[in-house]
């Protein structure tokens, strides 16, 4: 064989070679790779709930859809505010089959409409509370995420769209994008912990006193609970109150540094955890106390929503209002209340002992005889894993000047009962002095718990976040203590609560059987050439001639 023969055939083998190679792969681009948040897996009492599947692996469909459509093996890519409740209501009341489905959400949830009054009904905050309230207490068969809608996602929905209107759908035969999540199944979370972080303001004891000083206990949980756990920060609910109790154990440890102007009360701070789950953590802290300190706390506040009111607070209180202690309490708030011209009102329930549910989290005080109060923006207390920190719930919803108020509002309230001011128009913590409250300090604490996502089953006890609270609780209290407890075992959570979703624009299989086609022609040919080259004519015909039958001879 000539030397150009053999090199000619080194690199048509070559070619063909890399032919089969590239029909052996599907042909696709990676149009994009974008992060996406799984729709909480969880189990109450036993019962599941939330998303049940993880994994991802099919063509992208978008609404609308033609009549009769089956989306059993497509993955359903919808905006949140075209996305009916009603289309996901039949297909969990029906168990249709759904591939998986992704929400596209708003980059900004600021709710105020043109007007710029709060009448949110079809904005993205109340329609997202529609949902997170369908999805969470629902067995959900197919994956679900979330991701935001940018302008990425709104190309390849375009696209998606215009693949739909040809009027058939995107399949393996047809093309178009397919959705890839690659995920194991997911796993328990082995003993989910909580976190209760506490610091104590000593109060000053007189010459002789060996009693022991009354105790007034600040309290807020600081960990949410949302339909994506790694998108639940919570702004107001409840990181609000948490960053209004940081500001009061700063500027009363200012006052109570000074032996002339500290109290005869003890100040204790309580950032609790397993807040969405019925105050678990809450009532572990109060029953690791000594009956001596539960004894000594002469009542306790706990902040809950406190970042998106203008002019009306609630004090929520288990106790009646006629009761001689709430009702001084109560004046004590009003009396400063109406010096800054907002309005404080009391709502009066009582506890059921034989429930063990709690709707505030001042009522597991009350199951310890300890008096309490919930001061919060809510007039009333919302239904069990709901209005804790859901996709809503982000740093437009609370406000720098909301908290400011709060804390104003509950140290003034404070400073009167602790030093004898009721009556007196006394402003201790004025504008203009050394104890102002710090507009600055609230929003930089309200910034950073807005960018933390804190479900407490997925924040382990050294997570830098529960560092970073310790320290700066230790920064303005003494004996600070973090006590970590194991959530109560009706709980039972699962991991997989993020990953990357990965985009490819796939042929469709007539062009792959077009260029396979394509192929098998070029191969033929380049046998055929090959043989002739090397063997000749003859010995190509000879392959594809029928050989001679051969007849055995008898014995």
């Amino acid at each position: 064989m000539p030397p150009s023969g053999e090199v000619l055939a080194s690199v048509s083998s070559a070619l063909a070679v890399l032919l089969v190679l590239l029909a052996c792969v599907e042909l696709g681009d990676a149009a994009a790779a974008v992060g996406v948040y799984r729709l909480i897996q969880y189990d109450l009492a036993g019962a599941p709930l939330g998303s049940r599947a993880a994994a991802l692996n099919h063509h992208a469909a978008a609404l609308p859809l033609p009549a009769g459509a089956d989306l059993s093996r497509s993955a359903l890519v919808a905006p949140l505010l075209e996305l009916p409740l009603s289309f996901l209501r039949e297909y969990l009341a029906e168990k249709k089959h759904l591939g998986g489905l992704l929400i596209l959400l708003p980059t900004n949830l600021a709710s105020k409409n043109a007007e710029g009054s709060n009448d949110d009904k079809g904005q993205p905050k109340s329609v997202l509370a529609e949902l997170e309230k369908l999805l969470l207490h629902q067995e959900v068969p197919f994956p679900v995420y979330f991701a935001f809608h940018d302008d990425n996602m709104d190309n390849l929905l375009e696209d998606i769209r215009k693949i739909a209107s040809s009027g058939q759908p995107a399949s393996a035969s047809t093309g178009g994008y397919k959705l890839i999540v690659p995920s194991a199944e997911p796993k328990k979370v082995s003993s989910p912990t909580i976190s209760n972080i506490q610091g104590w303001l000593p109060g000053l004891k007189g010459e002789g006193d060996a009693e022991q000083l009354p105790t007034i206990a600040i309290v807020a949980n600081y960990d949410t609970f949302g339909a994506a756990p790694a998108l639940s920060v919570g702004s107001d609910s409840n990181g609000s109150g948490a960053v209004a109790l940081l500001e009061i154990s700063r500027i009363f440890s200012r006052l109570y540094s000074n032996p002339k102007t500290r109290g005869k009360f003890n100040l204790l701070f309580g950032l609790t955890s397993g807040g969405p789950y019925n105050y678990n953590g809450t009532s572990k802290w109060l029953r690791s106390f000594d009956q001596r300190v539960r004894e000594s706390i002469d009542y306790a506040i706990c902040l809950n929503s406190v970042g998106s009111w203008s002019s009306d607070l609630w004090m929520h209180v288990s106790k009646p209002p006629e009761n001689p202690y709430i009702k001084q309490i109560f004046e004590d708030f009003s009396d400063v209340s109406k010096e800054m011209g907002i309005s404080v009102a009391i709502k009066h329930k009582k506890i059921n002992v034989s429930n063990s549910r709690v709707a505030w989290e001042h009522e597991q005080f009350s199951r310890f005889r300890v008096t309490a109060l919930t001061l919060s923006e809510l007039s009333t207390p919302p239904e069990f894993l709901e209005s804790t920190g859901g996709l809503y719930d982000t740093r437009e919803s609370a406000d720098v000047e909301s908290i400011t108020r709060t804390v104003r509002l509950v140290s003034e309230s404070l400073a009167r009962h602790i030093y004898g001011l009721r009556g007196r128009n006394i402003e201790v913590f004025a504008e203009s002095s050394s104890l102002a409250i710090s507009p600055h300090y609230i929003q930089s604490w309200l910034d950073l718990f807005s960018r933390t996502p804190r479900v407490a089953p997925f924040l382990q006890k050294n997570d830098p976040f529960i560092a970073a609270l310790k320290k700066e609780l230790s920064e303005h209290t003494a004996d600070v203590h973090v006590q970590n407890d194991v959530l109560d075992g009706m709980f039972t959570f699962y991991d997989a609560t993020k990953s990357t979703l990965n985009v490819y624009q796939v042929a469709s299989v007539t062009f792959d059987l077009l260029f396979l086609l394509v192929l098998g022609s070029y191969l033929i040919v380049l046998f055929s050439f090959l043989v002739i080259t090397t063997r000749g004519l003859d010995d190509l015909i000879n392959i594809f001639r029928r050989p001679p039958s051969r007849k055995v001879k008898g014995a």
